[in-house]
């Protein structure tokens, strides 16, 4: 099983491999939690990688699956050991969507449909200030500090990192946006904050791994109308994709082959109802010269 730092795609990863086990044994969730005196949703959690995973409930599911291999066993209990490390986004405390983070940080490909605001992988500080404040008008000082931290650091994807650990290399993710034309005309934080995050947004666009598209008004009824996704992507071959849909009080993650096939057809009529990548550059330009009258 490959080495990977990053504990939530660890998680994922266990997760997976011990719902392959015990669908081999063809047992159901709430068989095996009557054998371990535990609820059917712990090993749902378990399996879907939501959940933190000790060894010892490693060692326990293998001895109700009946497995032997003392390697396989160790295996299984070393990524439950490595999954239950701290990313860097779990100095923030408290990140609503670190689950989602942790995806983001090992994907290899991110596709992105937003509607109203800026996806927070392209958003200026400013910008992320102001739509933090106004999404969540309850939080503090201290906590709109701390979101709008995390989201700058995320941007760090957008470029190669090296694990201080290893010293291993990754790449760039691969971004690919498509923007309702709402995003440009929205204003937030003010008409200087969009001129410079418009200016930003254009500037972001010419990277080679990055790649925006604007929807505009005149399409009328489209595939996005059901509201912001995002589609993940990894390298790995048993990592699956995983569409990602915000909510206010929980995400969903919709991770069958036929879930993430239907919205990646829905992304793909998005991206040819939008305007192609150099019309989309230039109304993003000219719309931030707007701003600056």
């Amino acid at each position: 099983m490959p080495s990977n730092t990053n504990p939530t795609v660890r998680r994922r990863r266990l997760g997976l491999e011990l719902r392959r086990l015990r669908e081999s044994k063809n047992m159901t969730a709430e068989q095996v939690a009557k054998r371990l005196l535990v609820s059917q949703s712990k090993i749902s959690r378990l399996e879907n990688g939501r959940r933190s995973i000790s060894p010892r409930d490693v060692r326990d599911l293998c001895g109700v699956y009946e497995i032997e291999d003392e390697r396989m066993i160790e295996s299984l209990m070393q990524m439950a050991r490595e999954s239950r490390q701290q990313g860097w986004w779990y100095a923030f405390k408290d990140v609503p969507y670190s689950v989602y983070i942790g995806l983001e940080d090992d994907a290899s490909s991110l596709r992105v449909y937003e509607p109203q605001v800026m996806t927070g992988l392209l958003q200026t500080p400013e910008y992320a200030e102001a739509v933090v404040r106004g999404g969540a008008p309850e939080s503090t000082e201290d906590e709109v500090e701390k979101r709008v931290e995390v989201r700058i650091r995320r941007q760090g994807r957008l470029g190669e990192q090296t694990n201080p650990n290893t010293g291993e290399i990754k790449d760039a993710i691969r971004l690919w946006v498509v923007l309702d034309e709402a995003c440009l005309r929205r204003v937030v934080g003010g008409r200087r904050v969009m001129r410079e995050q418009l200016e930003y947004l254009a500037e972001q666009a010419r990277l080679p791994h990055v790649t925006v598209q604007v929807l505009p008004f005149g399409v009328g009824a489209h595939a996005g109308l059901t509201g912001q996704y995002a589609i993940l992507e990894f390298a790995e071959l048993a990592d699956s994709s995983v569409v990602y849909i915000e909510g206010v009080t929980s995400d969903l993650y919709l991770e069958k082959p036929h879930e993430v096939q239907k919205y990646s057809l829905m992304y793909e009529h998005l991206r040819a109802q939008s305007l192609n990548p150099e019309e989309s550059l230039r109304l993003i330009q000219d719309t931030a010269k707007e701003y600056a009258r």
